[in-house]
């Protein structure tokens, strides 16, 4: 893949030389959130090249059946090992009201798989005993939007029917995202919002 790549102005200074931790010795390709190592872009993932990286920030959670609002940190990671999926990756702290960190929060991981249309197949299992399958259109490589066609739950897992996700490019390079959500009986509507920042890639 000859990409020239060229991070965002607001990206972190040191970002073009981080990379998410390497396993050195596995026999076979490590996941790579940096284009600029490892294994080339699959030509099928193109469409979701400004997603590989790290990022990080802070959200918000709100909803009607939790006290709140909620201020939380976050870091989220889209990797690659060549072939047509990106790995997703996303970690979680509950933040106090002068931004100090009180606990680890929500965990998700899964699997973006952009089809040969450009269209999006995106699989998210919570530790908090949920599975969700999404998917959505053809993105422009600015913004990618979402929703679930099924979701699983443990018997322990909140009542979640459903949700529909936002993912964009904004301010030169940052990554913002809007999580809507219905469950416990709610409609769907607002449950997540964060802005995040290139820390690496």
């Amino acid at each position: 893949m000859s990409t020239t790549i060229s991070g965002p102005k607001n990206a972190a200074p040191d970002s073009p030389q981080r990379n998410r931790p390497q396993w050195d010795d596995l026999p076979i390709p490590d996941d790579t959130a940096n284009l600029r190592q490892g294994p080339d872009l699959h030509e099928q993932c193109l469409g979701l090249l400004p997603l590989v990286g790290v990022w990080r920030g802070t959200g918000e959670v709100v909803y009607p059946t939790i006290d709140g609002p909620f201020h939380f940190g976050q870091q989220l990671t889209f990797a690659h090992d060549g072939r047509p999926f990106l790995t997703y990756e996303a970690r979680s702290w509950l933040l106090g009201q002068d931004g100090e960190i009180i606990r680890p929060a929500a965990r998700e991981t899964g699997f973006w798989r952009p089809q040969e249309d450009g269209s999006l197949e995106v699989l998210i299992a919570h530790a908090t005993g949920i599975i969700e399958m999404y998917y959505g259109p053809k993105g422009d490589m600015r913004s990618w939007e979402i929703e679930t066609d099924a979701v699983v739950r443990t018997p322990s897992a909140k009542d979640v029917q459903g949700s529909k996700r936002l993912y964009g490019l904004v301010n030169q390079g940052d990554l913002a995202y809007v999580d809507e959500r219905a469950m416990e009986g709610q409609p769907m509507q607002p449950h997540l919002s964060a802005l995040l920042h290139r820390v690496v890639g």
